[in-house]
């Protein structure tokens, strides 16, 4: 690790994944403070001039960003801080931007040659009149996180109208043919694939896909690590996760999420669903999980992230 640096660490903000930012920012000051950092943590509100005036006033080395969702993971707060000249950890704008924008990002990974799953992006008064794709099919906000306003659609289902009359996530929606099988999840830090984590929602716990609930409450699904499928299969995801992440331009730690349909006779068939670039980093969270897997403390990994920051001016 390099030497101690003044490290401001942005958590909260104004997404609907705030708790789990603040829950990712309480966990990378302590253990950025545990190697001997200068740290601050400061909750990104709704005022701009006064989350700049804290910045300038504190004149921090490397900002950490542990902000999640709309504003911190989409490319608003990076262009923020590079503006100032302020260092930061994750990935710039243009990655940044492009990750959280699904239909952006699909494009990308097409144009790169990587596995996604049939779909396209609908009006969202579409789905009220019917049925976008043949069911199952998954109904997706464009622009969120977290799996926040996924919903499965499937056959025989009564459940298109409830959706849109509570849909309340713009104008538009990212349709996609359902993929049975396993949810999966590569780590990647810089070139390096991390390990392959399969995830199961925890059974009688009400949830059927691997959601908010799922992934945020404690007991809410089951990782295992590394994930007891084919060997080619893993080596895949993990090609896969560090090309996903050469392209979309992301730098320091990124998160690629797919589904692994092992269901049929044939070969396992693996489908990129996003890459996540501001990865969790609560306790329950998947990265510092396969990052303590691969001998990685999570201080360590909080420290590696400080060195990889940098301004994009």
């Amino acid at each position: 690790m390099s030497s101690t640096k003044r490290i401001t660490v942005l958590m909260g903000g104004m997404s609907s994944e705030r708790d789990v930012s603040l829950s990712s920012g309480k966990g990378a000051v302590e253990a950025l403070r545990s190697l001997g950092h200068t740290v601050t943590p400061l909750d990104a509100g709704a005022d701009l001039a006064a989350l700049v005036t804290s910045l300038t006033e504190q004149k921090p080395d490397v900002v950490f960003n542990a902000l999640h969702g709309r504003f911190g993971e989409d490319g608003c707060i990076q262009g923020v801080l590079d503006w100032m000249g302020l260092p930061y950890t994750h990935s710039g704008v243009r990655a940044s931007a492009t990750a959280m924008d699904k239909a952006a990002a699909r494009a990308v990974f097409l144009a790169a040659g990587l596995p996604v799953a049939e779909g396209r992006v609908i009006a969202i008064e579409e789905l009220a009149k019917a049925d976008p794709l043949p069911a199952p099919y998954v109904v997706k906000p464009v622009s969120e996180g977290s799996s926040v306003g996924v919903s499965i659609v499937r056959p025989g289902s009564n459940t298109r109208q409830e959706i849109v009359k509570n849909w309340c996530y713009g104008p538009h929606a990212l349709v996609e043919d359902f993929i049975p099988g396993k949810e999966i999840t590569v780590g990647v830090l810089g070139d390096r694939a991390l390990t392959v984590t399969d995830i199961t929602p925890t059974p009688g716990a009400g949830h059927d896909f691997y959601n908010y609930d799922a992934k945020y409450t404690s007991g809410g699904s089951s990782h295992v690590l590394p994930a007891l499928i084919d060997d080619v299969v893993s080596k895949e995801a993990c090609a896969v996760a560090v090309a996903a992440h050469q392209a979309l331009g992301c730098s320091g730690a990124s998160r690629s999420d797919f589904r692994l349909d092992d269901t049929g006779p044939g070969p396992a068939r693996l489908i990129l669903l996003e890459v996540n670039t501001q990865p969790g980093m609560t306790a329950t969270s998947l990265l510092p999980e396969q990052a303590a897997y691969c001998g990685i403390s999570y201080p360590e990994l909080c420290g590696w992230l400080v060195d990889q920051a940098t301004c994009r001016q």
